[in-house]
């Protein structure tokens, strides 16, 4: 997959284009690329940052940019325009965005979700991309599906209930730091993620999940069993052992398993620990 941050870099050729910020990538926007997908050379265009953040709203993202791409490529797409969102690029004309960023590329056929709008104070609709010309592909939305009900979900621990919406495992996307090391001393040595600012993380608990193949038990909170106050977030990888240290990882939540809490000995926390990694290997991708 090709991905570009200008219209330049694109060569105008006949395209199936579909717009918007597509945070998580979830059923809804499936659907929309779904639509770009039956035209010539599906593109997307997408924002980065999100445009409410710019625009002095606050919003906790479902993804990555990075992340976000290869959900792109998993889907088809073949190019993708990332376009830098600015308080420029948000007080351009709609009409000036259009042609700039959509008609520039060579984009015969657009697809959005239904209500989309786009260019200075939201002004351009998709009737005004139908007058440019445009045949336009109004994608109806998927019913209970949204990145707001997903972030609600997750801050419930609903991980489960996210993924039906999402059409996917929720996930943490993190690199892996140096952590405590209690992990190791109890027997169970787990990879410490640094999560970016402004991604969603789950709420505190414990969770079954997974690294690409490799089922991993997740702890998210603050060890209350040690005394700790700051949140981390680690993942103990099943069956495997290795150097993991400044790695990206994607970790897949599948199930939350229980509260985090303390107990009465060492040795009951590494008997609770030896369950939930039992569990963890019964537990079902969603």
């Amino acid at each position: 997959m090709n991905v570009v941050h200008g219209p330049s870099e694109l060569d105008p050729r006949p395209r199936s284009v579909a717009i918007g910020t597509f945070d998580g990538v979830h059923l809804g926007h499936r659907a929309v690329l779904g639509a770009a997908l039956a035209g010539p050379r599906p593109t997307v265009v997408t924002f980065h940052p999100h445009p409410r953040l710019v625009l002095g709203g606050d919003v906790s993202l479902l993804a990555t940019l990075e992340r976000r791409l290869e959900l792109f490529e998993g889907a088809g797409v073949e190019d993708v325009l990332v376009v830098e969102f600015t308080t420029d690029t948000a007080a351009l004309p709609a009409d000036e965005f259009a042609r700039s960023h959509l008609l520039a590329i060579g984009a015969e056929r657009v697809a959005a979700g239904a209500g989309f709008r786009f260019g200075h104070k939201r002004s351009g609709d998709l009737d005004l991309l139908r007058s440019l010309g445009l045949e336009v592909v109004e994608v109806p939305l998927v019913e209970g599906v949204s990145s707001t009900r997903i972030r609600q979900l997750a801050a419930a621990g609903e991980v489960a209930a996210a993924a039906v919406l999402l059409g996917r495992p929720l996930e943490v996307e993190g690199t892996v730091i140096g952590g405590d090391h209690r992990g190791t001393g109890l027997g169970f040595p787990t990879a410490n993620l640094d999560v970016p600012a402004g991604l969603v993380v789950p709420t505190f608990g414990i969770y079954a999940g997974a690294v690409g193949e490799r089922r991993a038990a997740v702890s998210i909170g603050v060890n209350p069993h040690f005394g700790g106050t700051e949140r981390r977030i680690e993942a103990f990888l099943l069956d495997w052992s290795g150097d993991l240290y400044g790695r990206r990882l994607v970790l897949e939540l599948w199930e939350r398993l229980r509260d985090e809490r303390s107990f009465d000995s060492e040795a009951a926390l590494v008997e609770q620990i030896d369950r939930d990694v039992e569990r963890t290997r019964a537990a079902t991708r969603p």
